[in-house]
């Protein structure tokens, strides 16, 4: 699982707070932070520019789908006529 460490969580005003030690810090003044079941999960925010710039890189190389699997025909139908 790697390393864990246990911390108290405090009020902060109206909020539940928690100090995250040195060790843990994430980089920048930003987060997200999501549930998954009964755990808290906090991400960095990251540089989004840099991240998609590393997903289109990852694409450019690989391809988006895993080898051998391809997208289905999809009908390209003209849209519905509608009046105003």
């Amino acid at each position: 699982m790697g390393y864990e460490r246990r911390v108290r969580l405090f009020r902060n005003g109206r909020n539940q707070a928690v100090r995250i030690p040195r060790e843990f810090e994430l980089p920048g003044n930003e987060a997200v932070i999501h549930k998954e079941g009964n755990k808290l999960v906090i991400e960095p925010t990251g540089d989004r520019v840099a991240a998609l710039r590393s997903l289109l890189d990852e694409w450019r190389k690989e391809g988006p789908l895993p080898p051998g699997e391809e997208l289905p025909d999809v009908e390209d139908s003209p849209p519905e006529p509608f009046e105003l």
